[in-house]
């Protein structure tokens, strides 16, 4: 059995994650797609102080690029909304592993409002019957009865009532206006699914989840699985090793891991020469804090020793890096983070606050590639200015330096 150096582990899942090399090329609409599929889904988060979230992953792939491919997307039908990890962009080859979802919802805990949908039957399926005779709908065509709302959790009935049949699979995101879902009855939006035909066979679901897992990892855990699909959390080490035993992956040893680790087929060819340190990741970005890379915090701790929690959540008075921290991934390693702010009337890209890991030394190429990145960052967001508020001297000179 190979074993790799952690160094390696990092590699293989930076190069099935898309984050092996910088673009070579100006992208492309089809590239969107692709960085999609070979993730296997994109997470939806609305907090928009830099680009939204799901728009700047793939940035973080696929370099500068037109959000708007993203929309026509999900627009064309290539792309389908729904629960896999958290709210996600999915493609719709995958729409029959989500289904099962949508039939018995059961064990979708928060997601599916079981006692709102038996308490409020008769409103929602007479929700349904009006998008279903009148066309899609917004949750902002429903005027408040009471005025505004308090908040997210404030939500008017009909919101509510959108969000169940969404659950339920009998409404689909047709599009979205400027981020907002139109939402359509499903037989209008995937008018060739039948469930009697396509459907894929239950007991199969769970296995094609495992083996989707392992390939968009790269290198895969039995202690990762669960949470890539927010399946039922448990090792999944008898899965994995049916992997192997199918020949769909092979099973190696990481340094200073106790259990093996699995690595898809697709990437084996790669073993020996990532093993020997000939093949590295070269990309310097910034990433969503909602980015495959680091929304398992322990596979991130695991794998890059990087101890990551978004903190938009948390207090101001209790955050210890920042709003929005973006982090920084440089050359395979994830080496600080960044406190970001599009001002975009100013045309500014505020980095409020840099921190760079304690263990990081900081080089002249290191600050090159950190300028360089966050020049492209900034002008994407259509923010060229930079301006640097809380950071080492040295560091913000280097990166407010011109080239």
């Amino acid at each position: 059995m190979t074993t790799l150096p952690l160094a390696a582990a990092r590699t293989l899942h930076l190069a099935a994650q898309g984050l092996l090399s910088p673009p070579r090329r100006k992208a492309v609409k089809e590239d969107v797609l692709a960085a999609i599929r070979r993730m296997a889904q994109l997470q939806i988060d609305t907090i928009h102080v830099v680009a939204r979230s799901p728009y700047l992953v793939v940035f973080s792939r696929i370099g500068p690029y037109a959000p708007q491919w993203l929309d026509e997307y999900l627009a064309e039908g290539r792309l389908f909304e729904y629960w896999s990890h958290e709210a996600c962009f999915v493609p719709i080859e995958d729409y029959g592993l989500m289904r099962h979802r949508m039939l018995d919802p059961s064990k979708m805990g928060w997601k599916y409002a079981a006692q709102w949908h038996e308490r409020h039957k008769q409103d929602i399926d007479l929700l349904l019957a009006h998008v279903r005779k009148n066309g899609p709908v917004r949750a902002a065509d429903f005027e408040r009865e009471a005025g505004r709302g308090n908040g997210w959790w404030d939500w008017k009935p009909e919101k509510r009532h959108l969000e169940v049949l969404f659950t339920l699979g009998h409404l689909m995101v047709a599009e979205r206006r400027n981020f907002h879902r139109v939402y359509d009855v499903a037989e209008r939006v995937l008018p060739n699914w039948n469930d009697g035909r396509d459907l894929p066979p239950a007991d199969t679901v769970r296995s094609t989840l495992v083996a989707r897992t392992c390939l968009a990892l790269g290198v895969a855990r039995a202690d990762w699985i669960a949470d890539y699909y927010r399946i039922e959390r448990r090792k999944y080490t008898a899965e994995l090793h049916a992997l192997a035993d199918r020949g769909e992956a092979v099973a190696v040893r990481v340094e200073g891991w106790k259990e093996d680790a699995f690595v898809p087929v697709k990437w084996a060819p790669l073993l020996e020469e990532i093993a020997q340190g000939r093949v590295r990741s070269t990309v310097t970005t910034l990433l969503s804090p909602f980015d495959p890379v680091v929304w398992d915090r322990k596979r991130a701790a695991v794998l890059f020793d990087f101890d990551y929690t978004i903190e938009c959540y948390t207090p101001a008075a209790k955050r210890k890096y920042g709003y929005f921290c973006l982090p920084i991934l440089h050359r395979g390693r994830l080496i600080g983070r960044v406190d970001a702010k599009a001002h975009r009337a100013q045309g500014v890209f505020e980095l409020k606050s840099i921190h760079l890991e304690p263990s990081v030394r900081v080089s002249a190429s290191l600050l090159d590639d950190l300028r360089r990145a966050l020049t492209r960052c900034a002008q994407w967001h259509g923010t060229p200015q930079l301006a640097i508020g809380s950071a080492p001297r040295d560091i913000a000179q280097a990166l407010l330096a011109t080239p």
